[in-house]
């Protein structure tokens, strides 16, 4: 059975880890998919503004969780793949939706749900019973205690803490280095150690 090619919708600094992930995996580039036109090559792979024909499946190689999101429901036909690397620590007892990447240094622990085209991005760390929902970005460094739970389409930033049993709602950023300890609302941006609400977005569906 002929190989389905794998390609990467977004020509980025992203899309280069991502291609990179895919590589370590042997997995065939057929190449990147991208809206601008004057980006034609990326890490040696081609760049094209339409999607391809035949037989290949999707990954969205674009950083930001609102526009994952919205091309998701733009390609609803499409197949779209799950990328782990393999310098991951992942429980088996752990599951992972489709079009989700597991960076290098990643771990996850038993009986954590990841859910689909979410970042768990390098050396960010998501202990037992953890709920990530779709869309969510875990940054670099970034430390989940048990229990914990994130909503759609959330940004946990870089180096920030999260203790144990926290829940965090929908669409909601978490400012670099912030350390979590009470439930954060939808739609909430918080910063600080201890960290504090500075602003809550009311139109969380408009993501």
């Amino acid at each position: 059975m002929k190989e389905s090619k794998l390609y990467l919708y977004g020509a980025s600094g992203h899309g280069k880890v991502i291609a990179e992930i895919a590589d370590l995996l042997k997995i065939t580039i057929g190449g990147f998919i991208d809206a601008n036109p004057l980006i034609k090559e990326l890490l040696e792979y081609p760049v094209s503004t339409k999607l391809p024909t035949g037989d290949s499946v999707l990954f969205i190689s674009i950083g930001n969780n609102c526009i994952r999101k919205k091309l998701t429901e733009e390609l609803k036909s499409q197949r779209f793949i799950t990328l782990i690397h393999p310098k991951s620590t992942l429980s088996h007892r752990a599951t992972i939706g489709d079009g989700t990447v597991v960076m290098a240094g990643v771990t996850v622990n038993p009986d954590t749900n990841i859910g689909k085209h979410a970042i768990l991005n390098t050396n960010c760390s998501v202990d037992h019973d953890c709920k990530i929902g779709d869309f969510v970005h875990v940054s670099p460094n970034a430390a989940l205690a048990g229990g914990v739970s994130v909503g759609e389409g959330t940004h946990i930033g870089i180096g920030a803490c999260v203790i144990q049993g926290i829940r965090i709602g929908k669409w909601c950023t978490i400012g670099a280095g912030a350390v979590i300890i009470r439930d954060v609302p939808d739609g909430a941006t918080v910063v600080g150690n201890p960290g504090r609400i500075i602003k809550v977005d009311n139109n969380i569906s408009e993501h």
